[in-house]
């Protein structure tokens, strides 16, 4: 037990009140953990003075500790996006961002160190994958948005660094954690994927096994309106065909009875034609869906350019024109590269 690491943040009350019995205090002492961890956002063991001194001591001999990640870089934009570069026990660096609006705060979280589906617009599968997060390292970054930014955070988007569905456990683990801990209900969760071949299936299963209910939004990364277009972007379009992936939203529908929404990266001249749009429309119509259309954010490494204010508005202009529900997400920090995986590249060059 010595020699191994037992993280406590993730954990539930229970979790918790169990955790203080089997190390020799009352229950109440797992209650008060808790607090600490979740209310108060304690960073160290020893922060925790309402523990008995002797314990926490023991508790550290033990390996026990909460589980923080450490603020590598900080970086505010204008409107006050902020984003952030974590630090891990082993090492490795991770992206979060807070984007406050008047009435919300919504945390982009990473659930991947890197990521291996390769997305020609992506500055985060530059680099590849490193490893899956834990539970503790997802969770920690909504408390860290939380603790710099001093605002509760209202709304979470599996939307940084990773695909969520490749890594799926640690993901509702922490949706459960954010909704029952941090009071972030699940109707304010997005999980959004590229699309991983036979996943959606099984994230339907278990989060009604292990949720109780799949009440967060389901967000399919789709980016183009046809197959061919998709393969070019999104190198797993390959095995898992568009055909199939809108058979599983629909399939996911079914089982969980929540609507799918759809992103739409707008790349300038490239998939931002009116012609596209009515493709779009055509692909998700008699779905219960919403597309969200996303102009594209520039990266160093690519030449796809961020589509004019003309063209955004004809293709939602088209969209809308077939019924289909759109919204148009405004670009925030674009003075600070906010495009997905940034930070963490310009870090690794400069150090």
């Amino acid at each position: 037990m010595t020699g191994e690491k037992l993280v406590l943040l993730g954990l539930s009350a229970n979790d918790l009140e169990s955790f203080a019995v089997d190390f020799g205090q009352p229950a109440f002492r797992g209650r008060q953990l808790y607090d600490w961890l979740y209310a108060k956002g304690a960073r160290e063991l020893g922060e925790i003075t309402v523990l008995p001194k002797e314990w926490r001591s023991y508790l550290k001999k033990r390996n026990v500790e909460i589980g923080r990640l450490k603020e590598v870089e900080r970086f505010v934009a204008l409107d006050e996006t902020t984003k952030l570069l974590l630090g891990t026990s082993d090492g490795e660096n991770i992206e979060t961002v807070g984007i406050p609006t008047k009435h919300r705060l919504t945390v982009c979280v990473s659930t991947q160190v890197g990521c291996s589906m390769g997305c020609h617009f992506c500055a985060t599968g530059k680099e590849g994958l490193q490893r899956s997060l834990a539970t503790h390292e997802i969770v920690d970054q909504v408390l860290s948005v939380r603790e710099v930014m001093e605002r509760r955070p209202s709304h979470i988007v599996f939307m940084g660094m990773g695909e969520p569905l490749l890594n799926i456990d640690s993901v509702l683990s922490a949706i459960s954690c954010l909704n029952t801990d941090l009071g972030i209900g699940q109707r304010r969760i997005t999980v959004s994927t590229v699309g991983v071949p036979h996943t959606l299936p099984k994230l339907a299963e278990l989060a009604l096994e292990r949720l109780g209910r799949a009440q967060f939004t389901l967000a399919i990364s789709l980016h183009a309106p046809n197959q061919e277009l998709r393969e070019k972007l999104i190198p797993v379009a390959k095995t898992y065909p568009i055909k199939k992936l809108l058979e599983d939203c629909k399939h996911y529908l079914n089982v969980t009875g929540r609507r799918v929404s759809f992103e739409y990266i707008l790349l300038g001249e490239l998939n931002d034609h009116r012609e596209q749009a009515h493709q779009l429309a055509d692909l998700v119509s008699g779905f219960q869906s919403h597309v969200n259309l996303i102009p594209y954010n520039p990266i160093q490494e690519e030449q796809f350019t961020r589509p004019s204010l003309e063209r955004i508005k004809a293709f939602q202009a088209v969209l809308e024109s077939h019924g289909i529900a759109v919204s148009l997400r405004s670009s925030r920090g674009l003075d600070q590269d906010a495009a997905c995986g940034q930070l963490r590249r310009q870090h690794a060059k400069s150090s």
